[in-house]
């Protein structure tokens, strides 16, 4: 499963560089549960958690259904 969720997060990269940030993957749970760092601009920005909910966890779970949510560490 952390090869589909890598491969998901390839789809949302381009769009969080171009604002200066990135996402890298620290944990896939067995549970469902995947676990990411926001770098760069989206490290500290008050969007983030939008970013993470709306943007990422939407399409982790699109591409990868066994995903149940996605936590930022």
């Amino acid at each position: 499963m952390r090869e589909k969720v890598e491969q998901a997060l390839n789809k949302v990269r381009p769009a969080l560089r171009a604002d200066g940030g990135d996402v890298e993957l620290v944990d896939v749970g067995a549970d469902g549960v995947v676990k990411v760092r926001l770098k760069g601009a989206c490290g500290g920005c008050p969007m983030s958690q939008l970013t993470l909910k709306m943007g990422i966890e939407r399409v982790l779970r699109k591409e990868v259904p066994e995903v149940v949510s996605v936590e930022a560490v």
